[in-house]
């Protein structure tokens, strides 16, 4: 256990009901204050499966983790306040409008409506989504619709938020604005946690990296640190010398 880690996770295991073999396998991390670390590897590797783990969203067959924060070892209950998560798919109703939108999840967080507006107005701002806080989501294209989901799961400023996927599929403008705007909350001091298909993206934001494969970390580290022991020029030459060139699925 890394003294300055805010979470840290031992044997962290999961097999889900009918399967005959686990989706995670021991797993063992720590993720430091401030950092952006990145959770990669191959589809069904297991990527999904820990972050929801790690958000309270599954319950692990073995293992335990815990958050630290302000020196406060923080478990169950206690986690939901400081924590955001913006899954793959997108988790909002696309018959409301963003501040629609804002005013149900703000809610779930015990938000008071006003700090819902402020918070909501700022991030539609910096998401480039001013122009249509009034319209309905449903006529959003890809794009902006990531920008909405991200925007929900930041609503309550979060000291920790976890991204699955969160620029997949995504337009050039759409994919800069988040993220600069993940940049600009990492530099306030937010810790992110980023799985992605996109290696040069995750290269250029994570400091710090989990290589997920078959259910196992197989490599772990800062991520310039792995790429110099590796000899790779580039976390996409580091991937596929880990993991192969041979697609899983």
């Amino acid at each position: 256990m890394n003294p300055r880690s805010v979470i840290h996770a031992e044997n962290l295991s999961m097999r889900y009901r009918g399967n005959t073999s686990d989706s995670l396998s021991g797993v063992n991390i720590d993720i430091m204050q401030g950092e952006i670390f990145g959770i990669i590897g191959p589809n069904g590797a297991g990527k999904t499966t820990l972050i929801s783990i790690l958000c309270s969203v599954l319950t692990p067959t073995r293992g335990s983790f815990y958050y630290r924060l302000n020196g406060k070892i923080l478990q169950g209950k206690q986690i939901k306040p400081i924590l955001g998560y913006v899954p793959q798919e997108l988790a909002f109703y696309e018959e409301l409008t963003p501040l629609e939108n804002f005013l149900f999840f703000g809610a779930m967080y015990n938000l008071k409506r006003p700090k819902i507006e402020e918070n909501g107005a700022k991030l539609l701002r910096l998401l480039n989504l001013e122009h249509v806080k009034n319209k309905k989501t449903g006529s959003f294209s890809g794009g902006m619709k990531r920008r909405v989901n991200l925007a929900i799961g930041m609503l309550h400023r979060p000291s920790i938020l976890f991204l699955d996927e969160p620029i997949v599929g995504v337009d050039v403008q759409s994919k800069r604005a988040i993220i600069n705007l993940l940049l600009d909350e990492n530099n306030r001091g937010v810790t992110i946690i980023y799985t992605s298909h996109h290696m040069k993206d995750a290269e250029e934001l994570c400091s710090s990296l989990a290589l997920l494969d078959n259910g196992r970390i197989i490599e772990q580290g800062k991520t310039k640190e792995l790429l110099r022991r590796s000899g790779a020029t580039s976390l996409e030459e580091f991937y596929i010398q880990k993991t192969g060139e041979t697609t899983h699925n």
